[in-house]
């Protein structure tokens, strides 16, 4: 398949076989599984999980790259391919019947957080997601608190999904090859009686505003959405940082925020 790279997709393709294969055996698609790819690139995943599956779904932006990739993937089974963007595309719309999505795909390192998040409002119609990103935002995802690398990304992520980094990819199983290292992560969408989020806009506004300055303190980043009392009587000192709270703490700081009518 030839097809110059677009830096404004981000796109690097990926082209070891090894590490295709690798990435293949951890998604352990099997025939009935609905698979949805997000930017199948040159489909060198593409074609082995359609073979695994013999009927999946494929999200790509790249005009050009759309005709390629149905004529690579026609002998290996159907694909439905979806040439619209990932960050607008309601992904409930795939839902056929009551299968639910695995979705997988490696993601551009410009737009990977925006995606993830969009994906989070999806998450009842998901069962796992595999991606691969950028080294460091994995880090970023799967940090534990009182990390440097725990933030608002690793608290919205782990307050919906058990996120599983699970390895490193280097520079040149890709083309062009990137100037950082990537890893393969899951994610996989926690039950609802789990979460125990009842509003979840109020949820990401309070994460937002905490991790909004990292060396300021709880009081000084929720002034105005919770007092210092307040935070004191739900068994959180006002006075610590962020980042060295876990995940149920920022739920209980965010439930204190939702207004009864």
């Amino acid at each position: 398949m030839h097809h110059r790279p677009k830096k404004r997709f981000g796109q690097n393709f990926l082209h070891d076989p090894v590490v295709i294969g690798k990435i293949v055996k951890v998604i352990a698609a099997k025939p009935g599984d609905h698979l949805v790819e997000i930017g199948p690139g040159q489909a060198a995943l593409t074609i082995p999980l359609l073979q695994a599956v013999g009927e999946m779904d494929a999200i790509e932006i790249d005009r050009d790259l759309a005709p390629l990739i149905q004529d690579a993937c026609a002998p290996h089974g159907i694909l439905h391919l979806h040439n619209v963007d990932a960050l607008t595309f309601d992904i409930h719309e795939l839902r056929r019947d009551q299968r639910p999505l695995r979705i997988v795909g490696n993601l551009p390192y410009n737009i990977s957080t925006p995606i993830l998040f969009h994906l989070l409002d999806y998450r009842d119609d998901i069962q796992d997601m595999h991606f691969m990103l950028q080294k460091e935002v994995v880090e970023r995802m799967a940090a534990d608190p009182g990390s440097k690398t725990y933030g608002r990304l690793s608290v919205m992520l782990q307050a919906y999904c058990k996120v599983e980094r699970l390895f490193d990819i280097g520079p040149g199983a890709f083309k062009p090859a990137p100037k950082v290292d990537s890893s393969i992560v899951r994610l996989t969408p926690l039950p609802e009686k789990v979460v125990g989020i009842a509003d979840p806009q109020a949820f990401a506004e309070l994460v937002r505003r905490a991790f909004s300055q990292r060396r300021k303190t709880l009081r000084n980043n929720l002034k105005g959405m919770l007092s210092g009392e307040q935070i004191k009587a739900l068994g959180v000192d006002p006075g610590v940082r962020p980042e060295t709270l876990d995940v149920s703490a920022f739920k209980r700081l965010a439930s204190a925020t939702i207004k009864i009518p």
